[in-house]
C-alpha cells in the first residue's frame, strides 16, 4: 500500500498524462485517416491521366523506352523534391494557427472533374462527416493502385527502378527537344494537388497530413508511377490507355468502378480549399462577408460556405460546358498549378527571411533551386495559353481586381470612421443648441470601433437630436474558441459621465456560437449592465445565464455575484439600476449604420470605377451585420450616410 501522498500524485499525473498522450496519438492518426478523403482525392488520381497527357501531341513519336524512362524520372524527381520536400517539409511548416498563409496562395482552379453535382450537395454534412465518407474509397484507391503497381514491376521490369537516375531525364530532353519540353506540362499535373495540403491545412492539422502522405500516399503514387512505366516498357502501343491496359483482367472491373468513385472524390479537395481560403480573405477584409457555417467543434477550419459551395459549382459547370474538351481543362489546370506553386515559394522565401528571421542566404537558396523547377514547368504550360490555358488567367484577374477593389473600399471606409470619430464631450456640450432630448428605451448602437463614437452616431444625433434614455455602444469580436462561457461574454465600460447613461460593451463570440439569440442577449445584457453600475468601482464579473431568471416582462428575479441577499436587494433598487430596468421595459431599439461609400468628384476614372461601381455592388449583395444576427424589422433603425473617399 502506498502511503506517499506525493507519490501516489505523482503517478496519477503520471497515468493521466499518458493518457492524454495517448489520446492525442490517436486523434492525430484519425485526423490523418480523415485527410486522405479530403486532402489527397485529387493528387491520388492522377496517375490516370499523367502519361497519356504527357505522350500526347508530337510527343507520341517518341514512344521508346529512353522517353519513358525520361518521363519517368521526371515524375518521380518532381513529386519528391516539389511534393514532399517544398511542401510536406518546409511550405507546411509556414502555418499561422494551423492555417493563413494559405489566403495568399491564390485559389486553385481544378474544373476537370467538378460536374458531379452531387458532391456539392454533400458539403452542407461538413469536413468531419465527408471525409469518413470519402476516405474509405481513397484509402481502397491508393492500396489498388500500389498493389497493382507492384504486380507490374515484378512480371513486366523489375529493374525499372533504374529509370529514376536523374541521368535518363537529360538524355529524355536531348533527344526530344522542343517537343519534350512542351510535354513536361503533363508531368506537371503529377503533383496537382500537393498545394491542397497547405489550403486544406486549417480543416485538418500540419502532423497528420505529413503522416498521410509520407506513409500512404507518396509511397502509393510511386509504386503506381514505376508499375505504369515498367508496362509501357513493354507495351509502347498502348501508351494513350496506358492506365487501364496495365490493369490485370481479373481486377479490372473492380478497380474500375473504384477508380470512378475515386475521380469523383477527387474533387472534394479543391471544394474543401475554397471554403477556407474564401473564410481567410474575410477574415483580412479581402472579400465580402458570407455565411461561414463551421461543422466542428474541435477544429475551427472545417467549415462550410452555402453561397461559396453554389457559386463554384455554377462556375465550373460553365467552363465545363463551354469548352468540352478535356485537353483544354488540363491544359487550364496545369497553368494554374504551375503559377500557384511559384507563387509559394516567392512568399515562403519572405517567410524564411522575415518569419523565420534566418540569413538572405538561405531564402536565396530555397527561391533559386525551387523556383527554378517550377519555371521550367511554367515555361512549359504557358505555350498551352491558347487551348486552354488562358482561363486561369482571366479569371484570376478578375478575382484579384474584385479583392483589391473590395479590400480598398473597406479600408477607406475604416480609415474614415477612424478619422471621424465624434468627441461625446462635443455632442455633449452641443447638446442644448441641438435641442437633444433623451426618449424611453434602450438603445443599442452596433459599430466596428472599439473606442470612440462612431461618425454614425454623430451623423445621427446631428439630424434626429434625440437618443434613447439608456445608450449601448456594442462592438462584437471574435476568438479562435469554439465557445465563448457566458461569464466571460461581455465586457462592458462606461462613456461619458455617468449621468448620460452611456456604455460600451464588446460582445465576444466563439466562432461555433449562434448570434441569433436576441431576447436572452438583452436580458443578460441588462443584467449585465445592473451589475456594472452597482460595482463599478469593484471588481466587476458579468453574470452567468442560471443567475438570472426572466419573469413577467415588467420583473425580474435579479442576482448579483459574490452578494448577500439584503445588497441584492438594495443594489436592485439603485436609481441606475432602476433606470436600466424601466428603459429595458419599454423597448429595445437595433441601431446599425447603413453607409455607402462613393469616391471623390476629383477622382480618376478608374477609381470612380472601382468605388461607385464595383465596391457598390459587391458592397449590396454581401450579407449585411443585421442578417447576421438575425434582427427583428420592428427593432432596427437604419442610419444612412455616405462616405466620400
Amino acid at each position: 500500500m502506498n502511503n506517499n501522498p506525493s507519490q501516489e500524485n505523482v503517478e496519477t499525473e503520471g497515468i493521466s498524462s499518458k493518457n492524454v498522450k495517448n489520446e492525442s496519438y490517436r486523434s492525430v492518426l484519425m485526423l490523418a485517416y480523415q485527410s486522405l478523403g479530403v486532402v489527397y482525392g485529387d493528387l491520388s488520381t492522377s496517375p490516370l491521366y499523367v502519361y497519356k497527357t504527357t505522350f500526347s501531341g508530337k510527343l507520341s513519336l517518341h514512344e521508346n523506352d529512353e522517353e519513358i524512362y525520361g518521363v519517368l524520372s521526371f515524375i518521380f524527381w518532381t513529386f519528391t523534391l516539389i511534393a514532399l520536400f517544398k511542401y510536406v517539409f518546409i511550405v507546411m511548416s509556414a502555418d499561422d494557427n494551423g492555417e493563413v498563409l494559405s489566403a495568399v496562395s491564390g485559389v486553385k482552379h481544378k474544373i476537370t472533374g467538378l460536374h458531379e453535382i452531387g458532391l456539392f450537395s454533400l458539403q452542407h454534412c461538413g469536413t468531419h462527416k465527408v471525409s469518413f465518407m470519402f476516405a474509405p474509397i481513397i484509402t481502397t484507391w491508393l492500396v489498388s493502385i500500389s498493389v497493382i503497381g507492384m504486380y507490374n514491376i515484378i512480371k513486366w521490369n523489375p529493374r525499372i527502378y533504374h529509370a529514376l537516375s536523374p541521368v535518363y531525364m537529360l538524355k529524355f530532353l536531348h533527344s526530344t527537344g522542343v517537343e519534350g519540353w512542351i510535354s513536361l506540362g503533363g508531368v506537371v499535373l503529377s503533383i496537382t494537388g500537393v498545394e491542397a495540403m497547405f489550403a486544406d491545412l486549417g480543416h485538418f492539422s500540419t502532423l497528420s497530413i505529413k503522416i498521410a502522405f509520407t506513409f500512404i500516399v507518396y509511397p502509393s503514387l510511386i509504386l503506381a508511377y514505376l508499375g505504369e512505366a515498367a508496362f509501357l516498357s513493354k507495351h509502347h502501343e498502348d501508351i494513350q490507355r496506358s492506365f487501364y491496359k496495365a490493369i490485370p483482367e481479373a481486377v479490372f472491373w473492380p478497380v474500375f468502378v473504384v477508380a470512378t468513385f475515386a475521380s469523383v472524390v477527387g474533387s472534394q479537395a479543391v471544394i474543401s480549399a475554397t471554403f477556407s481560403l474564401v473564410n481567410q480573405c474575410c477574415a483580412l477584409n479581402c472579400f465580402p462577408h458570407v455565411k461561414t457555417m463551421h461543422t466542428s467543434n474541435q477544429i475551427c477550419g472545417q467549415i462550410y460556405i452555402p453561397e461559396v459551395n453554389w457559386m463554384l459549382m455554377c462556375l465550373c459547370l460553365a467552363v465545363t460546358i463551354g469548352l468540352r474538351d478535356t485537353n483544354m481543362l488540363g491544359h487550364a489546370y496545369g497553368l494554374a498549378v504551375t503559377i500557384v506553386m511559384f507563387v509559394s515559394t516567392c512568399l515562403m522565401a519572405l517567410v524564411i527571411l522575415i518569419v523565420w528571421k534566418q540569413r538572405l542566404i538561405g531564402a536565396i537558396a530555397f527561391f533559386m533551386f525551387f523556383g527554378s523547377i517550377e519555371l521550367l514547368y511554367i515555361s512549359a504550360s504557358i505555350s498551352k495559353v491558347h487551348e486552354g490555358g488562358w482561363i486561369p488567367v482571366v479569371l484570376s484577374i478578375l478575382f484579384m481586381c474584385s479583392m483589391y477593389t473590395w479590400y480598398y473600399g473597406t479600408m477607406k471606409k475604416h480609415e474614415y470612421d477612424d478619422e471621424n470619430k465624434v468627441s461625446m464631450n462635443r455632442i455633449l456640450s452641443s447638446g442644448p443648441s441641438l435641442g437633444i432630448v433623451r426618449v424611453p428605451g434602450i438603445g443599442l448602437i452596433y459599430t466596428n470601433l472599439i473606442s470612440g463614437v462612431s461618425a454614425v452616431f454623430g451623423h445621427f444625433v446631428t439630424t434626429l437630436p434625440a437618443f434613447h434614455q439608456v445608450l449601448v455602444f456594442v462592438c462584437i469580436k471574435y476568438v479562435q474558441v469554439p465557445h465563448i462561457d457566458e461569464e466571460h461574454r461581455l465586457l462592458i465600460t462606461r462613456v461619458g459621465p455617468k449621468e448620460c447613461n452611456m456604455f460600451r460593451c464588446i460582445v465576444r463570440y466563439g466562432y461555433r456560437d449562434l448570434l441569433q439569440e436576441n431576447y436572452d442577449f438583452e436580458n443578460r445584457l441588462v443584467f449585465s449592465l445592473m451589475q456594472y453600475v452597482e460595482t463599478e468601482d469593484q471588481f466587476w464579473k458579468p453574470m452567468t445565464p442560471c443567475e438570472y431568471e426572466p419573469l413577467e416582462q415588467s420583473s425580474y428575479k435579479y442576482k448579483a455575484t459574490n452578494t448577500t441577499v439584503d445588497d441584492r436587494e438594495k443594489s436592485t433598487h439603485s436609481e441606475e439600476a432602476m433606470l436600466i430596468m424601466r428603459a429595458k421595459e419599454s423597448g429595445v431599439t437595433y441601431i446599425f449604420g447603413h453607409c455607402s461609400v462613393k469616391a471623390k468628384k476629383s477622382s480618376s476614372i478608374l477609381k470612380k470605377l472601382g468605388i461607385d461601381i464595383v465596391y457598390a455592388f459587391l458592397n449590396q449583395n454581401c450579407r449585411e451585420p443585421e442578417a447576421l444576427l438575425n434582427v427583428p424589422h420592428t427593432s432596427l433603425l437604419e442610419v444612412g450616410m455616405v462616405y466620400y473617399v
